[in-house]
């Protein structure tokens, strides 16, 4: 909880944690577990920034400490912030794979362009 920033909380019970801090709970549990590798679908998806910013910071935290982690997002400022590599899908297949600096600079195929000019992609 402290690695986490909820020990403050240690007492309450998780359902009256606001959605932030539920979120921050859940990757608290999964840390504890001391993963090789850690999978997660949307990790900030419906938070305010405050949340965000601290679910975030939990998860570079991670990383840090040498867990892999593996995450969905469409938030690109997000995928810019978090990400040392890029798996781009579309239509459920690989696309482009590589360092997200290279992703964001030089998209290689003309779907991971047109994704990150904003477009939407059929």
């Amino acid at each position: 909880l402290e690695e986490a920033g909820l020990a403050p909380r240690a007492r309450q019970p998780a359902a009256i944690l606001s959605a932030g801090e539920k979120q921050k709970l859940a990757l608290a549990r999964a840390w504890a577990l001391r993963p090789e590798v850690l999978f997660l679908d949307e990790p900030t998806a419906n938070l305010d920034p405050g949340a965000t910013k601290a679910i975030e910071q939990t998860i570079n935290a991670m990383h840090a400490a040498g867990v892999k982690i593996i995450m969905t997002t469409h938030d690109m400022g997000q995928a810019r912030r978090l990400a040392d590599e890029i798996l781009f899908l579309h239509r459920g297949r690989l696309c482009e794979s590589g360092p997200a600096a290279t992703f964001f600079a030089q998209p290689e195929t003309r779907e991971a362009a047109a994704f990150l000019r904003g477009e939407l992609l059929v």
